[in-house]
């Protein structure tokens, strides 16, 4: 796929499931931008990580998002569409370049899945996110029947 090997999903961190299948609809719980080796990218956007580097963070999340939809499904092929993604970066408090950040999510699930990964989004920021990773990415997708 695009010469991105998926890895293992990467486990919940809490009392809760990487996702929820209701009908035709899969909602997938909010990743981190956690390497296959378990390495978690940590930091405050607009300090110590610039947006590109965020970009990079956002997309290896997506990645993680790719890995918990082939579990749920077997196969992405069963992906009819992207339907909504909400991107939170963890950022100082004057940043405003949140939807660039969260572009590196959204550029992938587009260069997957094609016009089908065009997708409704936020794209906001936050005080923290747990265990000061530097964005975490959560979507809801359409399933082909």
């Amino acid at each position: 796929m695009l010469g991105v090997e998926l890895p293992p999903p990467p486990p919940p961190v809490a009392n809760f499931v990487t996702h929820v299948r209701e009908g035709d609809m899969l909602y997938l719980s909010g990743q981190g931008p956690r390497e296959a080796d378990g390495k978690l990218w940590t930091g405050k956007v607009g300090d110590n990580v610039d947006v590109g580097l965020a970009y990079q963070h956002a997309r290896l999340v997506g990645i993680n998002l790719l890995a918990v939809m082939k579990e749920a499904l077997g196969d992405l092929s069963r992906v009819k569409r992207v339907v909504k993604v909400l991107g939170m970066v963890n950022a100082v408090p004057d940043f405003e370049n949140h939807p660039q950040v969260i572009n590196g999510c959204s550029d992938l699930f587009i260069e997957v899945f094609g016009e089908a990964g065009h997708h409704a989004r936020s794209a906001v920021g936050f005080g923290s996110l747990p265990g000061n990773i530097t964005v975490e990415i959560e979507a809801i997708v359409a399933l082909r029947n």
